[in-house]
Formats: C-alpha cells, sequence, structure tokens
C-alpha cells in the first residue's frame, strides 16, 4: 500500500470516480460518494486554481447535478454561482452525479477528446463543506477510455493497474486538487535526482523528439535546484528525507503553438510548441533565441515553484480560500525571484553559458524599460492587482501595469548583487535562511527583511521600499557594470523605436501603443489597421505610395527619409497619419567584461 493509503487509518469518506461521458462531446462524469453528509450538506466548485490568480467560473462547465440517498432523489438548490445545498439526511451516504465540459486545452482546467485526457481537481471536483480536511479517494475506471491510454499524475495510489487506472488517495481536498492527472497515448520516462524520483511524461510529441536529452537536461535542472535550497547535503544518500516532496511528475502538452505552466507540490503541467521539444540529432548548444532554452527555462521555473510558493508561500496563503480572490502584495517575490533564477540555474546547470545567459537577462531588462506602466504602478501594486490587470490584459496595459515577473526578477538581480557587492553574502543564501526561518511555510515581508538584515548586517527596508513599493528606477547599470557587465544602450528595434505591438497576420494590425511614443503622438490607436505608406521625397525622387505589408519592410521604402505619411484604416474609414521616426529609443545590450567578477556570481556559491 502506498504512503497516502497508510495516512488514511480508516476509509475515507470521499470518494470520487472519475470516467469519459463522451469523448466526441468532451464530457467527464463524475460521481461523489459522501459517506457521512451533514444535514443540508453544502458543496461547492472552485473558482480559480492555485497559481493562477484570475476568478475563471470553473462552476460555468458543470451540469446534470443530481443526488440521492439509496434510491430517494435529494433535491438539490444552488446558492450561488458556485455552491449547491443538498436537501439530504445526515451520515447517511449521499450519491452525488454530474458531468463537466472540458475543452479548455491548457494547464488550468480540464481537457477531454479522442487523442488526450487532462484535468485539475478544481475543474472537476465539488468541495464537500466541513470535510475538507478529511482524506479524499479519487478512482478512475480503467473501462471506458481508449485501450492505449495510460494515466499519471503524482497522487500516491491505492491500487492502480498497469495503464496507471484505479484508485489515488489524497490527504485532504488540497492535495486533491494540487494533484493534476494527465490521460492518453503519452511518452514517459523517468529518473532520480538526488535520491528523489521523477517522471516526465509528454502528450503530442513528433516522431523528432529527444526524449532522452529531455530527461538529462531536466534531471541536472532538478539536481541544480535541490542542491541550492538544501546544499551540498542534497546529494548524499539521505537526501530524500531533505527535498520536501519524496516525488514528482513533469506533465507536458505538446501543441502547434502555446507556452505556460502551472505549480504544485509534487508536480507541474507545462504545455509548449510542439517545435520546441528537443530532437533527434539536434545541436547540443542552445542560444537564447531557442524555443528549447524556453522549456528548459520554463521547467526551471515550475520546479522552483516546488520551494518559493507552494511550500514557503505568502501568509495570505497558509489557507486557500477557493470561493474568492486571495490577495498578497508578494507576488513580485514569488513570481518575480522564481523568474530570476529559472535561467540563472540554467546557466549553473550548465545548459546554457555566460553570453546566453546574459542575452536572456537584456531580454527582462528591455522588456520592463519599454513598459511605461512601470512608471505608474509599483510591483507590490501589481501584485495585488494580479486578479484585474496581470491576467486582464488589455491595448493599455503596457501604459498603466508592470509585470511581477519581470520587475520582481529585477528586483531579485539587485538584492542579489548588492548582497555580494555590500557583504559576503549573496540572494542565495538569503533563500535558504528563509526557507529555513519560516519552515518552508508561510512568510511576510517582515521575514525577508529580517533575513537580510542578519545576513548581510545592514537594514535593506529604505532599499525595498524604493524598488518594489514606488515607482523609481532600478539601478541595474551600476550594479551590473560593478560586477563585470558591460551594459550598453543599442538602437532598438523598430516596434521599439515606434512605441507599437503590432501583429502580422494578413497585414500590420496595431495592438497597443505605447505612451509617449512617436506612434501615440502621430495618433495611432490600438485597432488600427496599417495599409500602407508615402515617402521618399528628396533628393530628385518624387514620392511614393507603399503598400506595408509587414513592419520589417518599412525601412525598404523609407530611405534616408525620417518623416512619413502613414495610411490606416479605423472603423473602415482611411486615415492619414504624420509619423515621425525618433532617433533616440535604445534598448539595453549585456556583454561579459570581467569573466572572474561574473563567474562569482553565476557559479553556485559555496554551501
Amino acid at each position: 500500500m502506498s504512503t497516502a493509503a497508510s495516512r488514511a487509518s480508516t476509509r475515507p469518506g470521499l470518494h470520487y470516480q472519475v470516467r469519459a461521458h463522451s469523448l466526441h462531446a468532451h464530457l467527464y462524469a463524475v460521481t461523489l460518494t459522501i459517506h457521512r453528509p451533514a444535514a443540508q450538506q453544502r458543496v461547492s466548485l472552485p473558482v480559480w486554481i492555485a497559481g493562477s490568480y484570475l476568478v475563471r467560473e470553473f462552476a460555468k462547465h458543470l451540469q446534470g447535478l443530481s443526488a440521492q440517498q439509496g434510491q430517494t432523489a435529494v433535491a438539490v438548490t444552488q446558492l450561488d454561482k458556485a455552491t449547491w445545498q443538498l436537501a439530504c439526511a445526515p451520515d447517511q451516504p449521499l450519491v452525488l452525479r454530474y458531468e463537466v465540459y472540458a475543452f479548455d486545452n491548457s494547464v488550468r482546467t480540464a481537457w477531454l477528446d479522442t487523442q488526450r485526457g487532462f484535468f485539475n481537481g478544481t475543474s472537476l471536483c465539488l468541495k464537500v463543506h466541513g470535510q475538507e480536511d478529511q482524506p479524499h479517494r479519487l478512482t478512475m475506471a480503467s473501462d471506458g477510455w481508449p485501450k492505449d491510454w495510460h494515466a499519471a499524475t503524482a497522487l500516491p495510489f491505492e491500487k492502480v493497474n498497469a495503464r496507471g487506472f484505479g484508485s489515488y488517495l489524497a490527504a485532504d481536498y488540497d492535495e486533491l486538487v494540487d494533484s493534476p492527472v494527465e490521460m492518453g497515448a503519452f511518452w514517459s520516462g523517468s529518473f532520480v535526482a538526488r535520491g528523489v524520483p521523477h517522471r516526465f511524461v509528454v502528450a503530442g510529441a513528433s516522431a523528432s523528439f529527444d526524449g532522452a536529452r529531455l530527461l538529462a537536461d531536466t534531471q541536472a535542472i532538478c539536481e541544480a535546484e535541490i542542491d541550492f535550497w538544501h546544499g551540498q547535503r542534497a546529494k548524499s544518500k539521505s537526501a530524500q528525507r531533505r527535498a520536501p516532496h519524496d516525488r514528482y511528475v513533469f506533465m507536458l502538452n505538446a501543441v502547434d503553438n502555446s507556452y505556460g505552466g502551472l505549480e504544485h507540490r509534487h508536480s507541474t503541467a507545462l504545455i509548449c510548441k510542439r517545435a520546441d521539444l528537443p530532437r533527434l540529432g539536434q545541436s547540443q548548444t542552445l542560444g537564447a533565441g531557442d524555443g528549447y532554452t524556453s522549456l528548459l527555462g520554463l521547467i526551471s521555473h515550475e520546479y522552483f515553484h516546488t520551494w518559493n510558493v507552494k511550500r514557503l508561500r505568502p501568509a495570505e496563503f497558509a489557507r486557500y480560500d477557493y470561493g474568492s480572490e486571495n490577495y498578497t502584495e508578494l507576488l513580485w517575490f514569488f513570481e518575480g525571484f522564481t523568474s530570476y533564477y529559472d535561467d540563472l540555474l540554467l546557466r549553473r546547470a550548465g545548459l546554457i553559458d555566460t553570453a546566453t545567459y546574459l542575452t536572456l537577462l537584456a531580454k527582462t531588462i528591455n522588456a520592463v524599460l519599454q513598459t511605461p506602466g512601470r512608471r505608474v504602478q509599483s510591483v507590490a501594486q501589481a501584485s495585488f492587482d494580479a486578479w484585474v490587470k496581470y491576467y486582464r490584459q488589455d491595448e493599455n496595459s503596457a501604459n498603466a501595469t508592470i509585470s511581477y515577473y519581470t520587475k520582481g526578477a529585477l528586483v531579485a538581480l539587485c538584492l542579489d548583487l548588492s548582497l555580494r557587492q555590500g557583504s559576503q553574502t549573496s540572494l542565495d543564501a538569503v533563500m535558504r535562511a528563509l526557507w529555513q526561518r519560516c519552515n518552508g511555510g508561510p512568510m511576510l515581508e517582515s521575514d525577508l527583511l529580517a533575513v537580510l538584515q542578519d545576513l548581510s548586517g545592514a537594514s535593506y527596508a529604505e532599499r525595498l521600499a524604493t524598488w518594489v513599493h514606488s515607482t523609481a528606477e532600478l539601478p541595474l547599470q551600476e550594479l551590473l557594470t560593478s560586477h563585470g557587465v558591460n551594459y550598453e544602450q543599442v538602437t532598438a528595434g523598430l516596434a521599439e523605436q515606434l512605441g507599437i505591438k503590432v501583429s502580422e497576420s494578413g497585414g500590420i494590425r496595431i495592438k497597443s501603443v505605447l505612451r509617449g511614443s512617436a506612434a501615440e503622438q502621430a495618433g495611432f490607436a490600438a485597432g488600427d489597421e496599417w495599409i500602407g505608406l508615402q515617402a521618399g521625397a528628396g533628393q530628385g525622387r518624387p514620392a511614393t505610395g507603399w503598400r506595408l505589408n509587414k513592419l520589417d519592410d518599412l525601412p525598404l521604402y523609407l530611405g534616408p527619409a525620417k518623416t512619413l505619411q502613414a495610411l490606416v484604416a479605423r472603423d473602415q474609414r482611411l486615415i492619414t497619419l504624420q509619423l515621425g521616426l525618433p532617433d533616440d529609443v535604445k534598448q539595453i545590450k549585456l556583454s561579459a567584461r570581467d569573466t572572474t567578477r561574473i563567474d562569482a556570481w553565476l557559479r553556485p556559491a559555496a554551501k
């Protein structure tokens, strides 16, 4: 019997049975048995999933809810958008049946078709009020699925067949809904990192997929991160007792065009472009622009969350409220610091070189510096507002908001370099000390400040107030230069010079116009279709009109001129705008100047 089964000293009072009602209709059928319900028992479906800070209203896909005790039907009354009350007698088994529509091919919800099944418990498993802390059983019957399908989840099993179908046990509702399930004819591989068994399953891979390389590179990442958090002791045979997890499952869905991930305590759900998977015969050298480099950065990011946000987490997340928003100002730490370390640990694991790392870091710096919203919103405010701003991007988001991922990563960079410059410590040591101070559990910003002072001998309160709680610029150039990095300003790309973001599918469509930019001064607006231009007069040449199909063709038609007439379509009307090209828009380029100083930063610190 598994670990979870041994924890359940009595038969679980809650049992979820999941089967495929219709692959073609994308419907799961769920039967929930509550062995000892309360009188007027209430149940509800979460409105959000931990790690993705947006109310997503999962209940909109639940249908046909019915209940009975024995042969007697039980009345079901809906109390609000996601809560139901059952007119049941207490302490007599209550059986609920319902269906869930599953056609969201993301990491956040549920999916079911003839090729693949996937679900998070937040989409399928009703919460039984008053019994959240009881053991929960999840059963996936072996029949009803295609014969070549297997099932994978990080939940400890009670009794399963060779394909992974059967019964699993969760210690409580939190563990149940924090353990996604992948089903299908997927590729599967495994490895052991510092004594901890890991499994990797990949759905949707093509024949060129190099699974052996993915396993080897992921193992290197996992070992680097276990070592980061637990030091040289992690390499000992007792590492499994020192790491906070005794198992881990990576679930990767390879599709035509998508990217993202969602962290869980013992697993992660990932999605990437199929073309970004490592390929047989592919060069072992990785560049900053390679899709596989981005995939490894995603793997590194989500695995780092095993410690940072799933265990060490905001005090506001000590107990999740699944029925409404859970606010915190600390996402700049939990997402931003994780974003700082994801690529840094690729470098320390030896998967990318210093030049590639500096190119990736410069990309983050430019993303922040080219966002006017950094002057409007602090990164602490961005964390709190994630529920209504970050996850609800529109054409004005770049002008009014800042990403707690990117700016949070730069706050981590500034802290790390400041600590290395002013004392014999680093952000690495701070993260490990925080883990110890908070016992791998809830933390406050005051805990971070206390550890910073303890390890550095100086107060960082003023710096955090400036870097995190205000819109002041970060001292990036000063700190990077002092650590042996060339910090150059070079001419920005054409879109950055104009201050626009565009899509180029069948023409140029303006997605957003940045505040104070040349495009804004000319009168461009989101939604405009940029059809053509007229320019080129002078030096014996007449002005010429040109159709413009992609932005990169602009210099071809413009020549040496610095002004042009842009023809745009807005609400079916043709408008001519006078556009001037600025010559002072810059972006940052980083390169190594002093490799000794850089190596002292980028190499793993002595434990």
